[in-house]
């Protein structure tokens, strides 16, 4: 006769009992990491994708278009007038009597040339500036033409003829730049940002 037999049997059931707790944890466990593998999957696939940042419009390096290309792209008075030192019409062309606020652009390269800022109605009947916005961006050259001597501007890029300049300006400079409205083209200051003049556009808030 087995004396230890009753002791055996309550052994054998107490492991029984305690492998299958363990079990039971064991799986509880798995679940509970499963649950929240889940869910920090789903809160992962649900975060919101950040917008990239709107960039302004950058202005490209500029590269001077073929005699044929500016044809193409230039109305005749505006390569007449660019291209062979002409000179349009007065009080007979967009911008001599313009008072939008905004910049003024070279036709051809883009170039900032002069802003609303400076312009004043210089009773010529073309568009008559104080100063130029980047002055680096003209280039003077005697013009012997016509029996006279006057300075010409010129843009330095695109070496576009823009017009003359005068020494009967008002103040503060007492200079009239005498530029050609088929020469330029005019971005109003809400438009600056987007065509990529953003940095203009504070001098206009000074105003």
């Amino acid at each position: 006769m087995n004396l230890f037999a009753p002791f055996q049997r309550t052994l054998d059931m107490t492991t029984s009992q305690h492998c299958r707790a363990s079990a039971l944890a064991s799986a509880i466990f798995a679940l509970i990491l499963a649950t929240g593998a889940a869910t920090a999957g789903a809160q992962t696939m649900h975060q919101p994708v950040k917008q990239p940042v709107k960039q302004a419009v950058q202005r490209k390096a500029f590269v001077k278009p073929s005699a044929e290309e500016l044809k193409k792209k230039l109305t005749p008075e505006q390569y007449k007038v660019t291209q062979e030192e002409g000179t349009e019409a007065p009080f007979h062309n967009a911008y001599w009597d313009n008072h939008a606020a905004g910049l003024y652009v070279d036709i051809v390269s883009g170039e900032p040339l002069f802003t609303s800022l400076d312009k004043y109605d210089s009773g010529t009947g073309w568009p008559s500036f104080t100063k130029p916005v980047e002055p680096a961006n003209l280039v003077e050259k005697t013009d012997r033409s016509f029996m006279s001597v006057r300075t010409e501007v010129r843009s330095k890029l695109a070496d576009s003829h823009l017009g003359h300049v005068f020494p009967d300006g008002p103040k503060p400079t007492g200079l009239r730049y005498c530029m050609n409205s088929a020469s330029m083209r005019f971005i109003p200051v809400d438009k600056l940002e987007a065509e990529g003049y953003g940095e203009y556009v504070k001098l206009f808030n000074k105003h």
